[in-house]
């Protein structure tokens, strides 16, 4: 049977993809690209967008290709099998993304482009420069330890964000409140009904079913009459794979306190201060000071309609901001 993740000439073929073609079909694909670039570097010394970039360009599109459709099986339709394939392709991708990033070579065939390449249009010299400046934080310039650290940190990352995710998958998905009474629905449109309805015989229930998933959260929380039931649907919603839920084995705490603190060292090797000053490099704000001065002119400017929301995220952002 063809593999449908080596066929990427139209849109993916999504009900053929198994969690048996994920694993093999990637690796084939960094190894190929990999070697594309140590051959396009050893078969050029003056170095053009034409012989390095455009070919990288397309070896990645066609990796984003083959990915996507993956990640988003993942997402939507994660079976067991799938996320262990979907996990076992994360510490690749991330040893993958590392090579390029700390190819000191790559890195130096690109700035010559950007240095000596007359031709390039406004497109291209951005570009480039958005590819010197992921260069340099991806640790390029690292050495010793602090290269080997950096690649450490990045598959711990990768591996805590996708338990993160999956935490929160499994919350949503484990979720649910049973409803017998049309009247406890009272004020919901035809649609809800309906996927309530829906979501309920998929469950071999009668009557009507509510979930996490955001159609039905965002339906209950507009339209629903019933303080009660907006009120545990939301603290449920917003709870979810948390110390507050009901799912202590779902809690991601540690989760997202390993991440914060995997972030700050990652900062820290590459000279920042914390996070945010990383995060802001590749962003339009000019520093962390800037989000926090937008946050606070927001929060000025909607104290009329939504004073505590704003301020509980000024503070927030703050807490993160000084990690």
């Amino acid at each position: 049977m063809t593999n449908p993740l080596e066929n990427n000439t139209g849109l993916p073929c999504f009900s053929k993809i198994e969690a048996k073609h994920v694993e093999p079909t990637l690796r084939k694909k960094l190894k190929e690209n990999l070697s594309l670039i140590d051959t396009l570097l050893k078969n050029n010394k003056d170095y053009t967008w034409e012989n390095l970039i455009a070919p990288m360009d397309s070896a990645e599109n066609e990796l984003n290709k083959l990915w996507s459709p993956i990640s988003h099986m993942n997402s939507v339709v994660n079976t067991p099998e799938l996320r262990d394939a979907y996990n076992a392709c994360l510490p690749l991708l991330s040893e993958y993304s590392t090579k390029i990033g700390q190819n000191k070579i790559l890195f130096e065939a690109i700035q010559d482009i950007r240095n000596k390449e007359k031709s390039l249009d406004t497109a291209q010299k951005k570009s480039l420069d958005d590819s010197i400046r992921s260069f340099k934080l991806s640790g390029v310039s690292l050495s010793g330890e602090k290269k080997e650290r950096y690649k450490t940190i990045n598959s711990e990352l990768s591996q805590l964000s996708s338990n993160y995710s999956d935490n929160v998958l499994d919350a949503t998905n484990a979720w649910f409140k049973h409803i017998t009474d049309k009247s406890d629905l009272k004020g919901l449109p035809e649609y809800a009904f309906a996927m309530a309805e829906q979501a309920a015989q998929q469950r071999k229930l009668e009557g009507w079913v509510i979930t996490l998933d955001f159609p039905s959260y965002h339906a209950v929380i507009t339209y629903a009459d019933d303080t009660n039931l907006r009120k545990e649907v939301y603290r449920a919603y917003s709870t979810k794979a948390s110390d507050q839920s009901d799912k202590p084995e779902l809690n991601n705490t540690s989760n997202m306190q390993n991440i914060l603190r995997l972030k700050k060292e990652k900062a820290e090797i590459l000279g920042f201060d914390n996070y945010a000053e990383l995060s802001v490099e590749s962003k339009m704000a000019n520093s962390a000071d800037d989000v926090i001065n937008f946050l606070n002119n927001l929060a000025n400017k909607a104290k009329p309609f939504a004073k505590n929301e704003f301020e509980e995220l000024k503070d927030f952002a703050k807490e993160e901001l000084s990690i």
